[in-house]
């Protein structure tokens, strides 16, 4: 009470005051930390939300840390590791031929090729094909996972950056890239593409917390991030629109504004529109392959959720595994929201936070189990485990603001870590290739041979089991001589005469699908599929036959082209006006003498 009385009696000068009130109002340490930082202004980047060198290097350094074990023990060879490596080298091997955007992949099922860059998104296969054309492939998964889980940890830090202190945001960046769930995508299941969907969650979060503020100015940016999603990975994708429907309501509910409700729409139809050259043709080719093999028996999801049994001992292996290291994870969760201190992020952000990474865990439990066979399309996540991806969004934050000295986060990181290591010599090790298995898998690229298929992107009405690896390129099934030269064999193009003495067919080692255009001597024709391999069948008269074969641009590509080319247009144009609305009118000239 001293202060007071000497300002009051003009004992102290004026600048003497000016300090002696500046501390009396400015907080103490512990709460200039625990305070809550104000959002940034939409186009403002503080200095402080700067990547760049810390955090960065931080992060940097953490993702490779996490992948010491590769220079120990080799690569590790996971559930969809030969399915991603093989899918890269096809796509660079057909850049080598002109083909920018592959469609069909000509060496699966041993060259009997699949329509696999139809229906897998781009993102994941372009990224693997361009780290491929500059490294030995013995080292792209490596480059790959840092590149994704950098990106991850930045993505993080951005969104923690809102709440809070710059090392406590490196923290919350580097526990994200480094959670439990991405190690066992890394050692387990080599899952690249939903990895790299990791990457947008953070950003998914930040960008609805900000559209409660900004409102329609938002919806750009939240198109952006759902139509990546479509592109990187769709069952993630899948779980990108539930969790931005969950979070928007949140949202509108908290505010009472319906205005939101309506600008979440427009960002998923308009994110859905933008990647319409992908989801257009993937969903309508649809009835032309056996996409009913990607709910099969082990990968449904009422076959694995936590802690289920199945009559398959290893999947029961990878099952437990999982569960153990989901159920360690929600257990951390668990005490962080005891604490309490989640409130830290805000009473609306906390809370958004706390509701969506309990969804998520909710998910995974079998009491899910009828939202799973109703709620539209989400049976085709498979696994319900996967919402782990979302959990691990608020995993990060949680930690970061309930703990806030290093030894507690510490043990903590390092308990998670004993339960990975733990549960993985308990129930599964990883697989490991070296380099001479990642030279193998090469030369069947290199040299024609192929690979295996894909039993979801197999044509109807083949059978990948059924094939012969030893069949020719071209067999002619009719009476008399024939002489077959091939001319052409690429993988979207191949052509080649046949002289036959009596009429017949040629039956190809290729699937027959209904993009391909066939022409015999300039003529379309018709074509057929062989019984129980698929092969496909062309007739041909008596003489010399002309065959060319062509995968052609089917309507529904032409169709999703368009549609995205125009939303980009659009999408643009909104861009430019509201810039050109912000800046404003320009100022009336002035001569000097006014």
């Amino acid at each position: 009470m001293l202060y007071p009385r000497l300002l009051r009696g003009g004992l102290l000068s004026l600048a003497q005051r000016n300090r002696l009130m500046r501390r009396k109002l400015k907080p103490t340490i512990p709460e200039a930390q625990t305070a809550i930082r104000p959002a940034a202004a939409p186009d403002a980047v503080p200095a402080e939300y700067s990547l760049v060198p810390w955090p960065l290097v931080a992060i940097m350094a953490t993702a490779f840390v996490l992948l010491l074990p590769f220079f120990l023990f080799g690569i590790p060879s996971g559930h969809d590791f030969e399915f991603h490596l093989n899918t890269w080298m096809e796509v660079l091997r057909q850049w080598k031929h002109g083909i920018v955007y592959p469609r069909w992949a000509d060496l699966a099922n041993y060259g009997y090729g699949e329509p696999r860059m139809v229906f897998y998104p781009p993102a994941s296969w372009m990224l693997g094909a361009a780290l491929g054309a500059l490294l030995p492939w013995v080292a792209v998964p490596g480059v790959y996972v840092w590149l994704v889980l950098t990106l991850s940890g930045c993505s993080m830090f951005w969104l923690a950056r809102r709440w809070l202190a710059r090392r406590d945001a490196i923290f919350a960046a580097a526990l994200y890239a480094a959670n439990p769930y991405h190690l066992l995508i890394v050692y387990w299941r080599s899952a690249y593409a939903e990895l790299l969907a990791a990457a947008l969650l953070p950003l998914l979060l930040l960008f609805v917390l900000r559209l409660e503020q900004e409102g329609r100015k938002l919806v750009v940016p939240l198109a952006l991030i759902v139509a990546a999603a479509w592109l990187i990975n769709a069952p993630s994708a899948v779980m990108v629109n539930y969790s931005l429907a969950l979070l928007v309501v949140l949202v509108a509910v908290a505010r009472r504004s319906p205005r939101i409700l309506l600008h979440g729409v427009l960002a998923v139809l308009l994110g859905a529109a933008l990647a319409a050259f992908y989801v257009v043709p993937a969903t309508l080719e649809q009835p032309w392959v056996d996409i009913s093999q990607a709910l099969s028996e082990g990968v449904r999801p009422q076959d694995n959720f936590l802690f289920i049994v199945t009559t398959d001992p290893r999947h029961n292996q990878f099952n437990r595994l999982v569960s153990v290291v989901a159920l360690a994870q929600m257990a951390v969760l668990a005490g962080a929201a005891c604490y309490g201190r989640w409130q830290r992020l805000g009473p609306r952000a906390g809370w958004m936070v706390a509701a969506w990474a309990a969804t998520a865990a909710l998910f995974m439990f079998p009491v899910m189990s009828p939202l799973w066979q109703h709620l539209p399309k989400l049976r085709y996540m498979q696994f319900p485990w996967r919402w782990l991806l979302c959990m691990n969004v608020g995993f990060a934050l949680l930690i970061a603001v309930t703990w806030r000295r290093w030894l507690p986060r510490l043990a903590v990181c390092g308990a998670m870590l004993a339960v990975v290591v733990f549960a993985g010599h308990r129930f599964q090790p990883p697989w490991w290739d070296d380099a001479p298995e990642i030279a193998d898998l090469g030369q069947s690229v290199e040299s024609g041979v192929g690979y295996e298929g894909t039993d979801e992107y197999t044509p109807v009405d083949a059978d990948g089991y059924e094939i012969s690896r030893d069949a020719r390129r071209v067999t002619f099934q009719g009476k008399g001589n024939d002489q077959i030269h091939v001319l052409q064999w690429d993988p979207e193009s191949k052509f080649f005469t046949a002289q036959v003495s009596t009429p017949g067919e040629l039956v190809m080692r290729l699937f027959n699908y209904p993009a391909w255009r066939v022409e015999v001597n300039g003529q379309v024709v018709a074509t057929d599929s062989q019984d129980l391999t698929g092969q496909m069948v062309i007739p041909v008269h008596a003489g010399e036959n002309q065959v060319r074969i062509t995968f052609t641009r089917t309507r529904d590509r032409t169709v999703g082209g368009i549609v995205s080319g125009v939303t980009l247009m659009f999408m643009l144009g909104v861009v430019a006006f509201e810039r050109k609305g912000k800046a404003g009118p320009a100022a009336p000239f002035r001569s000097a003498a006014s």
